[in-house]
């Protein structure tokens, strides 16, 4: 198993967010987690990322156990961030971005080679290399937020909303090129979104998140045979 989180509670200043929830990432599959607003999805990104320390439960990375870890050395183990906001550097170019994300890095040759990678899957980013990155439209910043992530080398990337703001024509085109990223790099995904139409497209499993808790999980066909699901995420 790629990721493991066992029993893991995070609160914050009392407010419990996550009540003790367990999943899991195979190597090379994509896992979605998808809730409303508050339900916890954001929450267990951080926890795993080392943004957020959880008050108990384990976290258990490719054998090792992570949680308690600071991000900068969960980030070296493997694990790359794409967050909610994509949050990148505004005033800084795309190439000094995209540079950041390998930060870590000693690997020279390698670090030259991802910059082709992720020149190879957003060819805007190369054209306007040079641009700050708040010149950019909303896609093209989450664009450059996931190649930034990519500079990492990760193993497993955590994604939050990456749809989030986007026109339903710029939507599609980001799950093209996160389901593209799996495929032809063989990282594995865990991804939240709250549209869940999306998510359940590109996702091998899924799990369901209410305050804070797991409720259901199976394949994507599973959950969207759900009444509950059907219901309360897919609009049907």
């Amino acid at each position: 198993m790629l990721l493991e989180l066992k029993n893991v509670r995070v609160d914050y200043d009392g407010v419990v967010a996550l009540k003790g929830i367990s999943i899991s990432v195979k190597e090379g599959e994509m896992v979605t987690l998808i809730g409303s607003n508050g339900a916890g999805k954001s929450s267990t990104l951080r926890a795993i990322s080392g943004l957020k320390t959880p008050s108990s439960g384990e976290i258990w990375f490719e054998g090792k156990r992570i949680d308690g870890l600071p991000a900068h050395k969960i980030v070296g183990l493997g694990i790359a961030h794409v967050p909610e906001g994509r949050r990148i550097f505004p005033y800084m170019s795309i190439f000094e971005n995209l540079k950041m994300g390998a930060f870590l890095r000693k690997d020279r040759e390698g670090i030259n080679k991802d910059y082709q990678t992720v020149y190879s899957h957003f060819p805007i980013l190369k054209e306007r290399s040079g641009q700050a990155g708040n010149t950019l439209s909303g896609g093209e910043q989450q664009m450059l937020a996931i190649g930034r992530a990519l500079m990492a080398n990760p193993k497993l990337l955590l994604m939050d909303e990456p749809s989030l703001g986007l026109s339903p024509i710029m939507c599609q085109e980001i799950a093209k090129i996160i389901s593209n990223i799996r495929q032809k790099l063989g990282v594995s995904v865990l991804l939240v979104e709250q549209n869940a139409h999306l998510a359940l497209e590109l996702a091998d499993r899924g799990y369901v998140m209410e305050t804070g808790n797991i409720v259901l999980e199976g394949t994507p066909k599973e959950l969207r045979d759900n009444d509950e699901v059907r219901r309360a995420y897919l609009g049907i």
